[in-house]
């Protein structure tokens, strides 16, 4: 995840919870109970030790200035899950497009290089192009 962009990159590192309670309270500006109000709304799902003990990621630290961002401009708890919910579905919805993109770019240069496609309707050929631009006979 881009630390900046505050929104999750699966390629990233940083998902390991390396953070105990009282350090991420500190990195994040926000007390311990907020930490734990926040995991009971499901803003924050920190990963835990076998004992139960909760360990913070730079992803949730991340996550933590964004919810810290949404709180300034006024947005309430339940509000704020749903922001992140719909920035988490517009990656994902970003990323499978531009894998159809790329998939359709593909597609496109394995076509015979004869065929001419315009995007907006049928397969053309060079040919459809002469007739239709040849002036009618009288």
């Amino acid at each position: 995840m881009s630390l900046g962009s505050g929104r999750y990159d699966p390629g990233s590192p940083s998902l390991r919870g390396v953070y105990g309670i009282s350090v991420a309270a500190e990195l994040s500006g926000f007390g311990i109970a907020a930490l734990r109000l926040y995991e009971d709304y499901g803003l924050l799902t920190p990963g835990r030790t076998s004992g139960g003990t909760r360990r913070y990621s730079d992803y949730d630290l991340a996550r933590l200035r964004r919810i810290a961002e949404l709180i300034d401009a006024g947005v309430n708890l339940v509000g704020i899950g749903r922001v992140l919910d719909l920035e988490l579905r517009t990656d994902e919805l970003e990323r499978d497009n531009r894998r159809l993109e790329a998939d359709n770019a593909h597609l496109r240069a394995e076509q015979d290089p004869e065929t001419v496609t315009d995007h907006t309707g049928p397969a053309r050929t060079p040919d459809d192009d002469a007739v239709r631009d040849r002036p009618p006979r009288t």
